[in-house]
């Protein structure tokens, strides 16, 4: 009898977490329908004139990340490969990914990770945030949402604007530009509570070499959530419906430190407008 009992309890307790980890794949599919959207009223085309009164290294940026005439998306889907750090700087234990994101920013955004051992999902709305792993698919390892949690994510999603979605650092009601010096340009972005800075370094030829903020993390020897070193480097530009856009990207904590620790290495694959023609 009591092996009956320890089997239907194992059996209902596999059952439970199944249905917890398919009602997380219900609400990233509802996230990311939400930010779809946002790309609706994408319809203005990029004309150079739009960019002449910012800081000669952002007319750069701009002219070389959106060619004139296409259109202004502000949402992307992405798909990559690449590797994931699951350990430390001294210890990485890199991990083979594959991952599927969409990004919109400044409104969020939501990443699907399949990598090995591990899989589950990072995401951002307006108002609310999230990180939810699990191990096998099976058990949940990593489940954090509270507003130190939003605050870090907004930072991400505002650094990877500015090598994936230009066109949504345009200068508008939630963005301004402030030059740095002749290589270097800030954009800085307000939305909701927050505001982040985004330092894009810029080649001669406008194309964007790193970018950095200083993000709301955790990541420290303390476990203490402060303002540190965040962003990455970009290279491999290629072409995709009016855009150059990197297609190999390294990013990390401490960045510009002696203490970086690359732990997010993709190369991505393809990159789609989810409202294009």
């Amino acid at each position: 009898m009591l092996f009956v009992i320890l089997i239907s309890v194992l059996v209902v307790g596999a059952v439970s977490l199944a249905a917890w980890r398919q009602l997380d794949r219900r609400a990233d599919a509802r996230a990311w329908n939400e930010l779809a959207a946002y790309g609706e009223c994408d319809l203005e085309t990029f004309d150079p004139a739009m960019v002449s009164g910012l800081p000669e290294p952002a007319q750069r940026y701009f002219n070389y990340m959106i060619e004139p005439g296409a259109r202004l998306y502000t949402v992307v889907e992405l798909d990559m490969t690449g590797e994931i750090g699951l350990g430390t700087r001294q210890a990485p234990n890199y991990q083979a990914m594959n991952a599927h994101q969409i990004l919109a920013p400044p409104h969020g955004l939501v990443w699907q990770l399949e990598s090995g051992l591990i899989s589950g999902s990072d995401g951002a709305l307006p108002g609310r945030s999230w990180t939810r792993f699990w191990l096998f698919g099976l058990l949940p390892v990593t489940r954090v949402s509270d507003p130190d949690h939003r605050r870090s994510a907004f930072g991400r999603v505002v650094a990877e604007a500015a090598f994936w979605a230009p066109a949504s650092l345009l200068p508008n009601e939630h963005v301004r530009w402030e030059a740095v010096d002749a290589h270097s340009a800030w954009a800085i972005v307000q939305f909701g509570p927050f505001e982040q800075v985004v330092e894009i370094t810029i080649g001669l030829n406008g194309a964007p070499t790193q970018v950095q903020i200083q993000r709301w993390s955790n990541a420290n020897a303390d476990k203490e959530y402060r303002e540190q070193p965040f962003g990455g480097r970009l290279s491999e530009f290629r072409r995709f419906g009016g855009y150059r856009l990197p297609t190999r990207v390294e990013g990390g904590n401490h960045f510009g430190t002696p203490d970086y620790f690359p732990f997010f290495r993709a190369e991505v694959s393809d990159i789609r407008f989810p409202q294009g023609a």
